[in-house]
């Protein structure tokens, strides 16, 4: 069954269209990267699906329900601007607040913790947490829920290196019991890790990692969507035209670390 499925999707804001006739399906247990140019519409895609946003036409179902839904949990982290986490609360508190309309028990929040190896946090502030840390409490928030999709937009941002590693590990260990979905600008360090990519540059396309052919890369960066899945032969990425740079470059590169 479909985790999401988006159909006809589109988004305007305004004057603007930032979104035109999207159509997408990701399937559960998938890995999804959602790459693109800045003002493409990835993170307006994100909140569209996650049902922060309403579009303008089109719609989306998570596992068949129509969004908004009550009937499906989903976690969705944010882009961590480091403004809204410098206030003094516990990491137990700020865990405790995933729980929709009511604060999570202690035993909920200690084993949400435990899923992002955070064990034994709770009392700990957030001001006081490294970037990597700080994350990972913000992801265990969204998972008292016990969400069926993660959403999470821009995780890696104000990160450093070990701690982005720590991170994507993590993601793809609860990629193994639920569908993520991640935004990012990083698909070099993501790119043995996630199993699809989804290029949005404000329209869609959807492609089976075998039926890529060269023009859908070389044209990767006019974008519309692609979804590019692992399967992808290494000739048809080798002989990608360096002088495009485009949001599928990261993946290229991945191909030839592995073979």
């Amino acid at each position: 069954m479909n985790a999401i499925e988006v159909s006809n999707l589109s988004f305007a804001y305004g004057n603007s269209r930032i979104l035109d006739k999207v159509n997408l399906e990701i399937e559960e247990h998938d890995f999804v990267a959602i790459i693109g140019p800045n003002g493409g519409g990835k993170s307006t895609l994100m909140k569209l699906i996650v049902g922060l946003l309403n579009p303008s036409e089109g719609e989306v179902k998570l596992f068949g329900e129509k969004v908004p839904t009550k009937k499906i949990a989903v976690g969705y982290v944010p882009q961590n601007t480091s403004r809204n986490l410098e206030f003094p609360i516990t990491v137990g508190e700020c865990v405790a607040l995933g729980k929709i309309g009511l604060k999570a028990k202690s035993t909920e929040v200690a084993a949400a913790l435990s899923k992002v190896h955070l064990d034994g946090f709770q009392d700990r502030r957030m001001g006081e947490l490294s970037g990597g840390e700080r994350q990972r409490v913000l992801i265990a928030r969204s998972l008292v829920c016990n969400p069926r999709i993660l959403f999470l937009d821009e995780p890696s941002n104000n990160i450093d290196a070990a701690g982005q590693e720590n991170l994507y590990n993590l993601l793809e260990e609860f990629s193994k019991t639920m569908t993520i979905v991640i935004v990012t600008h990083d698909l070099m360090a993501l790119s043995h890790k996630v199993k699809s990519v989804v290029c949005v540059n404000r329209s869609v396309h959807y492609h089976e990692g075998s039926g890529l052919t060269q023009q859908m890369i070389t044209d990767t960066y006019g974008c519309d969507v692609d979804l590019i899945a692992h399967g992808i032969p290494h000739r048809v990425l080798g002989s990608h035209d360096h002088s495009h740079g485009g949001c599928c470059e990261g993946h290229h590169h991945h191909h030839h670390h592995h073979h």
